[in-house]
């Protein structure tokens, strides 16, 4: 159920998207921090988080409230760059939103570039909810091959569980099951602990287009 201050919040952006940059930081306050799967997902690399959820639909509002396409990428990358983490987190998983499955119209070309950007920001840190959350749908659908690849790698050096990455069946191929492969090796000749994500990895088949 979606929390009230939310579709409030929603409603405000719609009618004047410049209210974001209000409305953004004051989610976390507002809604709550907690994750929303405590019980199998409880640091919310899966689903996310309460604040996750509220930013993610203010990005959806902001996107289909603006026109110019260059504006609305220019806000997210803003609210981005001059976010905290949590704000960062909300605005990737607001990209997410914008490209599930059913997800329709395709993004702009814009937005795409300046995603692509705010990914590879977020893949370069050792936030694990951050890396989570820059392996979600828009990485799933908008990242080129090489970079997803080490994007799921670090994951799977992180700990991140790999249901927190969106496409690992479609677009998971031979390459990456042989670095997961090359990681087992040393982790086993080092006498390390070898998790069932791994051996996951290492044992896919798909082969995408890509």
């Amino acid at each position: 159920m979606t929390h009230p201050w939310t579709i409030a919040a929603v409603d405000d952006v719609t009618a004047d998207p410049r209210r974001i940059s209000v409305l953004f930081p004051a989610a976390g306050r507002s809604v709550g921090r907690d994750p929303v799967d405590p019980e199998h997902d409880p640091l919310g690399l899966v689903h996310g988080t309460d604040d996750d959820r509220a930013r993610a639909a203010l990005v959806q509002a902001l996107v289909a409230a603006v026109d110019d396409d260059g504006i609305a990428a220019d806000t997210v990358a803003e609210l981005y760059r001059y976010g905290d983490d949590a704000e960062r987190r909300g605005v990737l998983r607001g990209l997410n939103a914008l490209c599930e499955p059913n997800a329709e119209p395709m993004l702009a070309a814009p937005l795409v570039a300046t995603g692509r950007d705010l990914v590879a920001d977020a893949l370069r840190t050792n936030d694990p909810r951050l890396v989570a959350a820059a392996l979600g749908d828009f990485s799933a659908r908008e990242l080129d091959q090489h970079g997803w690849r080490h994007g799921v790698l670090k994951a799977l050096f992180m700990g991140i569980p790999l249901d927190a990455v969106a496409g690992i069946d479609s677009r998971g191929d031979a390459e990456l099951a042989r670095m997961a492969a090359a990681l087992i090796a040393e982790r086993r000749a080092a006498g390390r602990e070898i998790s069932a994500d791994m051996t996951r990895l290492s044992t896919i088949q798909t082969t995408p287009g890509g």
